[in-house]
């Protein structure tokens, strides 16, 4: 058994609960109304789309760590 390290991002929703962003697997979109939550369904849906890819041998994605910086703009 592997072990496959994703970072994911927990983006607070405006109508609660986060948004989770998998920068190296764009493809999933899933969410949790708490970040424990996300998390779990974060951790999930990574696993289903690892299986899946595993299974039709496609190639596994490698993590990608974004660049995060804060832009002040003067108005």
């Amino acid at each position: 058994m592997k072990v496959y390290n994703y970072t994911v991002i927990f983006e607070p929703a405006n109508e609660g609960g986060y948004d989770v962003i998998i920068p190296a697997i764009p493809e999933i979109c899933t969410f949790g109304e708490t970040i424990e939550e996300a998390r779990e369904m974060a951790e999930d849906a990574i696993r289903c789309y690892l299986e899946s890819a595993l299974e039709a041998n496609e190639p596994i994605p490698w993590d990608k760590e974004p660049s995060l910086e804060r832009i002040a703009v003067q108005i």
